[in-house]
């Protein structure tokens, strides 16, 4: 399993009954995660600052019990975040993901001449973030119009203001038969597919249907010395050797020269020894 050691402002304290105890910058929060399926006395969680209520008909609110900023942000290394609790539990950063950015940023910039890359599925633009620090021009995609907003807001914070990132609202599966069909080429691509979505024009996508589609399409944008592909997923069930194989299908096929790994990203609980698990990942790396 992957895992950051180097987070400040993040922790996460405990574990257990289906929920997670969180500190982010000053701030404690309270909210449900599925894997936390083992055992832990919360009579130790004490002084959070919000908890998340599930509903019975679906969905949920925070509830919270002491005032917080609507916003605030958060410290990665040299990177900031703007941190906000959403309708669906979500506070606009994944921290477990870190240990990508950390990745991404050594690739790109040890790699000794220009890379671009195009960040699928891109949220809030952690990983444009990480790779706009690193020099690399990023190509960033998403449906959804107020996470493009949040990921220009991240750049902004984190004084990257006048890297080269472009911001596009679009279904990535027709973005990326677009760039095939205009000619353009990635040397990294990086993706985190929801289970289900939708696009801006009600496109609809759904892991199991569409995931090895996606990943074979890129084939045709990948420059002839691609450095890395780097898919993340949080779809419950899928096991990180479908993205192992789905890559060894496709990239590994016509790009000999590179490895492909695969497995899990998660935290560290401080309150134990134990870790939570968060995600899969796979990778095609080019050799050195």
């Amino acid at each position: 399993m992957k895992i950051t050691n180097d987070w400040k402002d993040y922790e996460c304290i405990d574990a257990g009954h289906g929920e997670k105890l969180e500190r982010f910058g000053d701030i404690l929060l309270r909210r449900p995660d599925p894997q936390a399926m083992w055992h832990t006395d919360q009579t130790e969680w004490k002084n959070y600052h919000a908890y998340y209520k599930r509903s019975s008909t679906g969905g949920g609110e925070w509830q919270r019990l002491k005032k917080i900023p609507q916003t605030w942000t958060i410290n990665y290394k040299e990177l900031t975040f703007k941190i906000a609790p959403m309708n669906f539990k979500h506070v606009g950063i994944f921290p477990e993901q870190a240990v990508n950015w950390d990745y991404a940023i050594n690739k790109i910039k040890n790699a000794n001449r220009k890379i671009k890359v195009l960040n699928l599925f891109a949220y809030t633009g952690g990983a444009t973030v990480a790779c706009a620090y690193a020099g690399a021009e990023v190509v960033h995609v998403d449906a959804a119009k107020g996470m493009v907003e949040w990921a220009k807001e991240n750049i902004q914070l984190s004084n990257l203001e006048k890297a080269n990132v472009r911001f596009i609202i679009d279904d990535c599966m027709k973005f990326v038969l677009r760039e095939a069909r205009r000619g353009n080429k990635y040397d990294v691509i990086i993706m985190d597919p929801p289970s289900y979505g939708r696009g801006p024009n009600k496109e609809v996508w759904k892991f199991e249907d569409n995931i090895y589609e996606l990943i074979d399409a890129c084939q045709n944008i990948l420059s002839d010395d691609p450095l890395f592909v780097l898919i993340n997923s949080y779809t419950t069930g899928i096991s990180s050797v479908v993205l192992e194989n789905i890559l060894k299908n496709t990239i590994k096929e016509k790009y000999k020269k590179g490895n492909v790994f695969s497995g899990e990203i998660g935290l560290n609980i401080t309150k134990n020894d134990m870790k939570l698990p968060c995600g899969i990942y796979g990778l095609y790396e080019k050799e050195d």
